[in-house]
């Protein structure tokens, strides 16, 4: 049994890495499970346990260089601003009164009209000017 140790630990490893690779779905350890692969290899051909430790280790670090820049495209998640943003410091008119703990209020910017709620929780009346301090889904963030 103890011949087979080595080959155990290598593929007690793939086997882990492979499976923190399936539940973070992150393509965090996927570069060492293709260097546990490689020891897997080295072990069948009967290299030294040190040969098989720096295998793992160049194989891995090969792995991450070659693929860590489409990696970090494809797991790169960017805002896509949109033309809502404009909206941001700009003044827009109270078209409802706007009332946060009833849920109801709205005002409109640059021509369109949003359901709105006060930044500070304060009931706002309607016709007065409001600043858009910021946007919450399609709610306008708004204070007088």
């Amino acid at each position: 049994m103890e011949e087979y140790g080595m080959l155990i630990l290598w593929v007690g490893l793939l086997v882990a890495f492979i499976g923190i690779e399936a539940i973070t779905a992150q393509l965090t350890t996927i570069w060492f499970a293709v260097g546990a692969f490689a020891a897997i290899v080295a072990e069948m051909l009967n290299a030294d346990i040190w040969l098989q430790w720096v295998i793992f280790a160049v194989v891995s670090a090969i792995a991450v260089v070659a693929t860590r820049p489409f990696v970090k495209k494809l797991t790169d998640k960017k805002m896509q601003p949109t033309n809502a943003d404009r909206c941001i410091g700009q003044t827009a008119v109270v078209t409802e009164e706007i009332d946060n703990v009833a849920g109801k209020g709205a005002a409109t910017v640059g021509g369109i009209t949003w359901t709105a709620r006060s930044e500070n929780g304060e009931s706002i009346a309607q016709g007065a000017k409001v600043t858009v301090t910021k946007i919450e889904g399609v709610k306008l963030i708004v204070k007088p």
